[in-house]
């Protein structure tokens, strides 16, 4: 059953719904309201994130699909927004009654299968990859291992970034690698593996894609790239991250290859592993993410702005006012929470000494992503390195805040 706000707006607007209403939808609600649009957010927890700022909300079950048909009916938006992949459950976008979608079905789809995308990059579209096979077994895994060399990594088919993860450095690991990849999947993949060859790597980058439709038809633009270092509990940031020219240029190739042929419009983050002038494919999340959370200081338009901008029809630009870098933590585990300390402010002020720094604190458990984002720190400065170690010593300082 849903439960509705009780608030209504007299925006002459566009209705825009959510689909999910985590930290990522509250920045993405925010930015639909700057431009005039009024937002119905939509999720399974009645106090989620965007519902505290979207001018309507409702709480439903976002696995029901004929749930979420009856809010589309009874609130009729123009733009239908999924943040939670609940538009890849079957037959749910024939019940969107005509409402425009995005991502698209397909996109969807393909973010939550590793297997379908991975074949449509390299398969269809010849981008270049690490070498990857898929396997229903453990003992199917361990033959690929046999066959290819160790090490490799081992995903689960579908599931959130980084779950599931192992990398195989000798036989004996195959079965507990087996066992967790299968444990963090999804039910509509549970017994399936991708296992791929560890390529040697200098970076590991993303390169945030923009993809619109004008009267001259679709066009794409590129954000500066965005360099990542994920250590488990803390992912570290950096914008612009230097590529050469060589290797710009197949960044840029494949980006626009991959995006083009999910289609719709929006934000698009290509997850890329760079080598020297080499560039290979890894992942493409239709969807403003964690490693583009800096943007909101780097970019004339964050990553939400420019997500929204695109979806609207509006005009959008890709330009950076100035180089910066994030650090954001996790929790270990869902039920963890910022800590209520008494003397948070006096934290803050030590944090918020470091020059061009900028926090930013999550308490709720985002419904699209398993992992439990504890805050990030940010950071400017004339040149990234300098941005990067401001950002490190401002979440140094901000950890003391969830440190018991």
């Amino acid at each position: 059953m849903a439960n509705e706000a009780d608030n209504t707006s007299n925006s002459a607007g566009p209705v825009v719904m959510l689909l999910g209403s985590g930290e990522m939808s509250r920045e993405l609600a925010l930015a639909f309201q700057r431009l005039g649009a009024t937002v119905v957010a939509v999720d399974g927890d009645a106090d989620a994130p965007a519902h505290r700022v979207a001018d309507r909300h409702a709480v439903v079950t976002m696995n029901d699909p004929d749930a979420l048909a009856a809010v589309v009916e009874r609130e009729r938006p123009d733009y239908l927004v999924d943040q939670a992949g609940v538009i890849a459950i079957d037959g749910w976008e024939t019940q969107a009654g005509g409402v425009e979608i995005f991502p698209t079905p397909r996109a969807v789809r393909l973010s939550l299968d590793r297997e379908g995308l991975r074949r449509l990059a390299a398969d269809e579209l010849g981008l270049p990859t690490a070498p990857f096979w898929f396997a229903g077994s453990a003992g199917e895994l361990s033959a690929i291992a046999e066959h290819a060399g160790f090490p490799l990594t081992v995903t689960p088919v579908a599931g959130a970034t980084g779950d599931g993860r192992s990398v195989l450095l000798r036989p004996e690991d195959v079965q507990p690698a087996w066992n967790r990849a299968i444990a963090a999947g999804t039910v509509t993949t549970p017994n399936r593996v991708m296992a791929e060859t560890v390529v040697d790597v200098d970076d590991e980058v993303t390169l945030l894609t923009v993809r619109t439709i004008g009267a001259t038809g679709p066009s794409v633009r590129f954000c500066e790239p965005i360099g990542h270092r994920d250590a488990g509990g803390t992912l570290a940031t950096w914008q612009p991250h230097r590529l050469s020219p060589a290797a710009s240029d197949a960044a840029k190739s494949i980006a626009a290859r991959i995006v083009n042929s999910l289609g719709g419009r929006g934000v698009f983050a290509v997850e890329l592993l760079v080598r020297g002038d080499e560039v290979y494919f890894t992942d493409v999340r239709p969807q403003p993410g964690d490693t583009g959370l800096l943007t909101q200081r780097t970019q004339r338009l964050s990553q939400f702005d420019l997500h929204a901008r695109a979806i609207l029809g509006l005009p959008v630009d890709t330009i950076m006012i100035s180089p910066g870098a994030a650090e954001i933590g996790y929790a270990d585990g869902p039920a963890r929470t910022v800590t209520k300390r008494p003397d948070a402010l006096a934290i803050l002020s030590e944090t918020l000494d470091v020059a061009e720094s900028d926090v930013v604190l999550f308490d709720r458990l985002d419904e699209t992503d398993g992992r439990h984002r504890l805050g990030a720190a940010v950071a400017t400065a004339p040149d990234v390195t300098v941005a990067r170690d401001r950002a490190q010593r401002t979440a140094v300082s901000l950890r003391r805040l969830w440190q018991s």
